[in-house]
């Protein structure tokens, strides 16, 4: 079966639906438009659809009726706080929001693979469950519609997702077994010292310069307590204190996220942190609350699947622009159906010369890779699910 030539009409469509999609960018837990948007569509296509999981989570069932496995197929919908300023005619029309990591593709690859696996209903057995989840950015969408029952009902098998991928080139799908991107945690400092006069610094407990030498301290602990070829990083992004320059500021605060993809140091972080800010202001006479939030687990792919993804992938884009991606230390919550469901997580490729990292107001990409990715998909349903499988 030609597959190429079968999911070639849909190329405007998928390109359509992602610049419908990138218009109306929506935050986590805020995808009002978007959840609706996603609904809409897969009931026009007759699937089964189930809304309002996990406040915006949508989940469109394509059921062959026949017995068979079930596999899932993820995307998320969110978008970031970003203002964009790529000057694109369909550019968000949400003030201060933007589609800067790809989701609006990752939907739309999705909700056009429905499409197209419709039309070819009848070469698999089992089902498809299209999975659209709200707040991969944060504070995570994935766990809450795992616990309302998405991988039941039918049961769940395979588990597929796809990221656009900057950092490999575009025409190419990045496939790596086992782990892929880190497990991510955050955390937040508050510092208290005595505030005072900025002349007279020996009658104060300068919560400023506690709040400065915990971050050196806290930089180290990556270089002097964490096995070296485990590859880890700690970042604090903001840090806030003082109002005058003249004041010495009685209270820090600083925030940041910890990452690895070791699991025994993730589970480590809250007593390596908590321990060395507490030495460091009980040196300086001040005291401290440190907050830790526990992100995503690892995103880990299944050796088994990942070396069946690169066949399918093989198919699609030719075996020599099947490439082992470099590990990340991004965090996605994707991690949850892959604990749960042998399942892949592959990259898809975007990379340019003159292409934006994602995160950035510029980003964008080459729409031509959306159908590619429409295309692994369908092709993966139809080796999962094949009618001849034992």
């Amino acid at each position: 079966m030609d597959i190429k030539r079968l999911i070639a009409p849909y190329r405007k469509r998928v390109i359509d639906t992602r610049r419908d999609l990138h218009q109306i960018p929506e935050v986590g837990y805020t995808e009002k438009k978007t959840s609706a948007y996603v609904a809409d569509y897969l009931k026009r296509e007759g699937l089964a659809v189930t809304t309002g999981i996990a406040r915006y989570g949508v989940v469109g069932l394509l059921d062959t009726g026949r017995p068979g496995p079930t596999l899932l197929i993820r995307a998320d919908m969110d978008a970031l706080p970003i203002t964009e300023e790529t000057g694109l005619p369909f550019a968000s029309r949400h003030p201060g929001v933007m589609h800067a990591c790809g989701h609006d593709a990752h939907t739309a690859m999705a909700l056009v693979a429905a499409t197209a696996l419709k039309e070819l209903k009848d070469r698999f057995n089992g089902a498809v469950k299209f999975v659209f989840q709200p707040a991969e950015e944060g504070p995570g969408g994935a766990k809450p519609m795992i616990a309302a029952g998405v991988m039941e009902n039918p049961h769940v098998d395979y588990a597929l997702g796809c990221h656009v991928w900057p950092t490999i080139p575009e025409g190419t799908i990045g496939i790596r077994a086992g782990a892929l991107m880190a497990a991510a945690s955050r955390f937040k400092i508050t510092i208290t010292g005595k505030g005072g006069h900025g002349a007279h610094p020996h009658l104060c407990v300068d919560a400023l310069e506690t709040g400065c030498q915990v971050v050196g301290a806290l930089q180290r602990i990556v270089s002097r307590k964490i096995d070296p070829v485990a590859p880890t990083v700690l970042t604090v992004g903001r840090f806030e204190a003082g109002s005058a320059f003249n004041v010495i500021p009685e209270t820090a605060r600083l925030w940041g996220t910890a990452r690895t993809f070791d699991l025994a140091t993730w589970q480590r972080w809250p007593e390596i942190i908590e321990t060395v800010v507490k030495g460091v202001c009980e040196s300086m006479g001040a005291s401290h609350t440190v907050t830790y939030r526990a992100g995503y687990p690892p995103t880990v792919n299944d050796p088994e699947m990942a070396a069946r993804m690169e066949r399918v992938a093989a198919t699609v884009v030719g075996k020599d622009r099947v490439i082992v991606p470099e590990k990340s230390l991004g965090g996605e919550d994707m991690a949850y159906f892959l604990e749960k469901a042998k399942g892949c997580f592959f990259c898809l490729g975007s990379g340019t010369d003159a292409g934006m990292t994602i995160h950035n107001p510029r980003f964008d990409f080459n729409e031509e890779i959306l159908l590619t990715g429409v295309e692994m998909y369908c092709r993966a349903a139809l080796d999962l699910l094949r009618i001849d499988a034992a």
